[in-house]
């Protein structure tokens, strides 16, 4: 490494409450390239988009414009006191043809990361966020034989920008990129196509899962060797409990859906815990969510204590790897009601560090309303967005978690 990394310094666990938190710790929110940017043309989503799918019946189109007004959403960042921004550069505008190399979008890239500094956010930036180039999509995507050595080549161009970024996210929950993988598989398939536009996703599929892994160590390497940043990436958990005497179906659905991601950032500077909900594991596999009042508009069990079950387990499977929760918001038009998920998800967050895990910091999902892979009706923003004019309104949930962050504290144990 080029040197010694401040960031690590570990919380001090108080047995007192409030918890007392490093001057280091991250409070921000998150955001990804193609739900925000807007007209991310030469992308495989923008084509999957094109194509009417049923389970995409909305456009991203000109999303929530950030590509032009991201200074504007970093401002409202900062000006809530936030310390933090994770965002996204885009593979698919920096290589929009294989080995055509954009200057004029690393340097649109490097501008946003001096940007996030410019208004006081640390930037953490994610190189890869479910979007790839279309060309490598058609050349097989993730199980083309050689998809290691391209997007490592994609790594060596954006490295340069990321020199001095101290927070580098190499790939966006594989595992859910690896469900994609197995999704368009079955497209062709009327039962399972059937299935999946129901709402039944498909379990990972481990063939990509591997060479994912293997693309997250390359870049890892790449990222040590030319770069300050800490890396590591980020892994979707779906906070599995086990229903009563279920605890070898626990086992074997943690095995398939997150296990072998969290494995592989046993060596990395940090993985990203991101959590929503929880989910039962029955004697025959997962068990959906019901139908119930409290859901969110994902249609998700509202369930805020899941960023503690998955920051344990992330912590028990890396054998102790530090934690950034880089995602954890709720999908909710009512904005008390994301404010009371917010403080209850904290909670369970302090008592976790309170045990001892090292958790280096708290990203919000997500900054700004925007475009849901498909939909627009879920909002998990801190900011609404006016589709039409593109007008930023901050809520109120954006100001009560910039209090948190001025206060730098975390509940203990209750």
């Amino acid at each position: 490494m080029l040197r010694e990394r401040s960031v690590f310094e570990s919380p001090t666990i108080r047995s007192d409450r409030p918890m007392k938190l490093p001057n280091t710790f991250l409070w921000g929110a998150a955001t990804s390239p193609h739900q925000t940017e807007g007209n991310n043309v030469n992308s495989d989503w923008w084509a999957l988009e094109s194509s009417a799918l049923p389970m995409i019946p909305e456009r991203s189109g000109d999303a929530v414009d950030s590509y032009h007004r991201y200074r504007e959403d970093m401002t409202l960042l900062g000006q809530a006191r936030l310390n933090a921004y994770r965002f996204g550069v885009e593979w698919a505008r920096i290589e929009p043809e294989r080995g055509q190399i954009s200057q004029a979008m690393l340097d649109h890239y490097r501008r946003m990361i001096d940007t996030a500094r410019e208004c006081g956010l640390t930037p953490m930036v994610t190189l890869h966020h479910f979007t790839s180039p279309q060309w490598f999509a058609e050349a097989g995507g993730w199980v083309a034989p050689d998809a290691v050595e391209r997007f490592a080549d994609y790594v060596r161009a954006v490295a340069p920008i990321l020199v001095d970024v101290p927070w580098v996210c190499t790939i966006n929950e594989p595992n859910m990129v690896a469900i994609f993988a197995a999704a368009q598989r079955l497209v062709s398939d009327p039962e399972s196509f059937s299935a999946m536009t129901s709402g039944a996703m498909p379990d990972p599929d481990p063939d990509s899962g591997k060479i994912l892994i293997d693309a997250h160590h390359a870049a890892r390497a790449i990222l040590r060797a030319e770069t300050d940043a800490a890396v590591g990436w980020s892994v979707a958990q779906q906070a599995f409990v086990a229903a009563p005497g279920c605890e070898e179906q626990l086992a074997a659905a943690n095995h398939i859906w997150e296990d072998p991601y969290l494995i592989a950032a046993r060596d990395d500077d940090f993985v990203g815990v991101q959590a929503y909900t929880s989910r039962t594991v029955g004697p025959d596999g997962i068990i959906e969510h019901p139908e119930h009042p409290d859901n969110t508009l994902t249609g998700w069990a509202y369930r805020p204590d899941a960023l503690g079950i998955a920051v344990r387990h992330a912590w028990e499977v890396t054998g102790g790897t530090p934690i950034v929760v880089t995602e954890n918001g709720i999908a909710t038009d009512d904005d008390t009601k994301r404010i009371a998920y917010t403080a209850e998800a904290l909670a369970h967050l302090g008592q976790a560090m309170a045990d001892g895990i090292d958790v280096r910091g708290y990203l919000h999902w997500s900054a700004l309303d925007n475009y849901e892979w498909g939909r627009w009706r879920p909002t998990f923003g801190l900011i609404a967005v006016d589709r039409r004019t593109f007008t930023r309104t901050p809520k109120p949930s954006l100001a009560w978690l910039g209090e948190m962050a001025r206060g730098n504290t975390l509940p203990g144990p209750r």
